[in-house]
Parts: C-alpha cells; sequence; structure tokens
C-alpha cells in the first residue's frame, strides 16, 4: 500500500510538471492566459535573456504551442496562395520542420494588417499537432515525422476578412469554429480519424443584419456548471454554449458585436464575455439557465475601455484588460464595476497572461509592460523587442515564447 501511495504521488507530481511544461493551445492550458510558472523573466531586451531568437518567414498572428522540446506555430504567405506548419526546436531555436501544408488557388481578400492567413493558433498533444487555416483546410500532422495523418478542406465558410478562431481538443473531439459571411457553425471533428462527429449551425437570428456583420473570430472555452461540461462559444450577435460531445444547444444569449476574438472566461460563478465590436461590449452571464436567457441572467454591462481584440485576465476576484488604444483597466467580476484605469503605449492585440503574481500585456510596436495586479496597478518593468506583437506569448518551464511579426524568441532568465 505504501508503495502504491508513493508510485500515486510521484505520478501526480509528474503529471503537474508536465502541465506547467506545456502550452497547448490558445491562451494556455486552460484557455484563460494563466500559467502555473513560478519563475519568468522580469526584464528582457535583444541583449538580455534572449535564450534564441529565430526568424519566421512570411507572416502569421497564429501564437506558438509548446509540448515536450517542440513549438510549432503556422504561417503564410502573403497572397495566401501558400500555408505552413513550423517546427522549432526548444532548446536551441533550430527550425525542424517547415512544411508547406496546404496551397490555395483563389484565397478570399484579407483585412490587412488586421489579420493574416495564418492567425488560427494550432491544438498540440502527445504526438499530435492539428493546425488550422479556417476553411482553407485543417490538418493533424504527426509531431515527429511531420506527416500528415488526416487533412480536411470540405469544411465551407466565407470568412471575408480570413480566418482567425483557433481549434480546441475535448477528449477524442477537435472543435471548429465557423463564423463567416454566409454560414455559421461549430463543427467537432474525431481527432484520430478526422471524421465529423457532431455539426450545429447557429440558432441566432441574424435576419437585422448583413453579412459583415454575422462573423467573428472567437475561440470558445468548456466550463463546468453544476457537474456538466459546457462548450461556451461567442459568436456575431450572441453567445451560446452547447454539450461539448453532441453540439446540442443548452442556453444562448443575444449582446450584439462582430468580430468578436476573446474566449469566454469563468468565474464567481459568471461566464465572463468579451463580444468585439459593438453590441454589449463586456457582460457576464449566469450559465444555469436554458434556453434564450438574456432577459433571465445577465449581471451586468460593461462599454467603455473594453477591448475589441485582447482578450481579458481574470485573476481571482479581478478582471484586467487593456483596450486596443493601451488602456488598462480592472474590473470586478462579480459587480462589473471598474476599480481603476491606467494607460499603457501603443495598440495592444496581443492577450495578456498571467504568471508567478504578475501579469504580461505586450503591444503591436515591441514593448512589453509587467505588473502587479490588485487594487491598484504597480508597473514593475517595460521591455522592448525589434518588432511588435500581434500573436498572444506563449508560457513553458520558466520560458516565455514570443511570437514577434517577424521572429520566434524563447526569453528567460540567464543562469
Amino acid at each position: 500500500m505504501r508503495i502504491a501511495i508513493i508510485l500515486l504521488v510521484s505520478l501526480s507530481l509528474a503529471v503537474a510538471a508536465l502541465g506547467g511544461d506545456n502550452w497547448p493551445r490558445f491562451r494556455g492550458p486552460h484557455g484563460d492566459g494563466h500559467s502555473d510558472a513560478t519563475k519568468l523573466p522580469l526584464t528582457w531586451s535583444e541583449k538580455e535573456n534572449v535564450v534564441w531568437k529565430t526568424p519566421i518567414h512570411d507572416r502569421g498572428w497564429a501564437s506558438p504551442v509548446v509540448w515536450g522540446e517542440q513549438v510549432w506555430l503556422t504561417t503564410a504567405t502573403a497572397k495566401g496562395h501558400e500555408m505552413f506548419a513550423v517546427c522549432v526546436d526548444r532548446a536551441t531555436g533550430k527550425v525542424i520542420h517547415d512544411l508547406k501544408v496546404f496551397d490555395v488557388d483563389k484565397p478570399e481578400p484579407l483585412h490587412n494588417p488586421m489579420n493574416t492567413y495564418a492567425s488560427p493558433t494550432p491544438a498540440i498533444e502527445e504526438g499530435r499537432v492539428y493546425v488550422h487555416f479556417g476553411s482553407y483546410g485543417t490538418t493533424c500532422l504527426d509531431t515527429k515525422t511531420g506527416k500528415a495523418l488526416w487533412t480536411r478542406r470540405d469544411l465551407e465558410c466565407d470568412h471575408f476578412r480570413g480566418p482567425a478562431s483557433s481549434p480546441i481538443l475535448y477528449n477524442d473531439l477537435l472543435i471548429l469554429t465557423f463564423d463567416g459571411f454566409d454560414v455559421q457553425y461549430l463543427a467537432a471533428l474525431n481527432k484520430t480519424t478526422g471524421k465529423t462527429v457532431w455539426r450545429k449551425a447557429r440558432s441566432f437570428d441574424y435576419s437585422k443584419v448583413n453579412g459583415d456583420n454575422k462573423k467573428s473570430y472567437s475561440t470558445p472555452s468548456i466550463i463546468t456548471v453544476n457537474g456538466k461540461p459546457q462548450l461556451v462559444s461567442p459568436s456575431a450577435v450572441g453567445t451560446a454554449a452547447y454539450d461539448p460531445q453532441t453540439g446540442e444547444e443548452l442556453w444562448k444569449v443575444y449582446h450584439g458585436g462582430m468580430n468578436v476574438a476573446a474566449p469566454p472566461l469563468y468565474g464567481a460563478g459568471k461566464v465572463i464575455l468579451c463580444t468585439g465590436d459593438g453590441g454589449d461590449r463586456l457582460l457576464a452571464v449566469r450559465p444555469d439557465g436554458s434556453g434564450d436567457v438574456t432577459k433571465t441572467h445577465v449581471d451586468w454591462t460593461l462599454n467603455k475601455n473594453v477591448p475589441s481584440r485582447s482578450s481579458p485576465l481574470l485573476v481571482g476576484d479581478l478582471l484586467y484588460m487593456a483596450s486596443n488604444d493601451g488602456i488598462l483597466s480592472c474590473v470586478e467580476p462579480k459587480t462589473g464595476e471598474v476599480v481603476w484605469k491606467d494607460r499603457l503605449g501603443g495598440s495592444i492585440w496581443a492577450s495578456p497572461i498571467y504568471a508567478a503574481g504578475r501579469v504580461y500585456f505586450f503591444n503591436d510596436s515591441g514593448t512589453a509592460y509587467v505588473g502587479e495586479g490588485g487594487r491598484s496597478w504597480k508597473k514593475l518593468a517595460e521591455n522592448t523587442l525589434d518588432d511588435g506583437c500581434m500573436a498572444s506569448p506563449a508560457v513553458a518551464g520558466e520560458s516565455l515564447f514570443v511570437r514577434t511579426k517577424t521572429h520566434l524568441y524563447r526569453i528567460e532568465e540567464k543562469k
């Protein structure tokens, strides 16, 4: 019995260490920007605390994902005719795989410079990475060989301004979001075979909005409510929760807006939604209802200094967010009351992260702000790289993995 307990504890510690050593999807292990890293660099520059710096060809706003000794990200040519998956060695920064996964004859026009043809962040697990380019295609790659294990290019959607929604893994499913000019739906694929398990069309009334106002770029979150999982998926006009195994709709809320990019957050018994452009920009919804809960389960809304691209960050009983023009706000998620405001420089597109009691914000001109939150803001450091960030950073071990517009960095405090 004693040996069994020791083995169980050792296994638990190993799993915990592994979880902190990987960054498997957009916004991290839980899709909320949190890392359990206990030591990350406070300061860096082109000459300080950079372990390696690797150029990434062409353009992409996809965030890096990390598993074991590999870092994966996607990129595409500026005009969208070629799309790639790139794997970098975590220790050295050397490019291991540079794989052209798709050729596209007639890519749709892009909303430059706000988007790229490689904006969705991959999802990764042991032995497999799932790279997604919206309706241009999704493929599962063997992380050791780079070989394509399955590919789907038949999931239609007119993204109109380019794709950006990222895939997530749940049990044996890869869940994809398609909110386009023409169609709006979610699809769950068997992650082993790539075959469709379920597909669910949005049930929102889009009759009062045109095609452009139907599009969205959100990534869903899985939450647990009363012991049952919910797939909470924002879109233009509203947000809906689904049974992740079947696609059955559980509840929905109308809030208006379009171009939603931020994943939902869950805390204080509320789902916090950031709705992009227009509508109720930030709102809190209780997720224990059914059907249309717009008139019954919305606790508060907030419309000033709310980001339309960067995701908010929920830490304990406080919510932090940076607007597109760099205004940093702290909000109480229970009430929606603004606790304080400050100003960061530049425009904020990348989503922030939280680790070891610090929050990290990155702007599009190359500056990162590190601070301590709480009932007041304390800036600890201001760090600059040669180029700016549109992609959100990743954390693994004691390292930050930062993708700028031209390079991928591993930043770690030098021993």
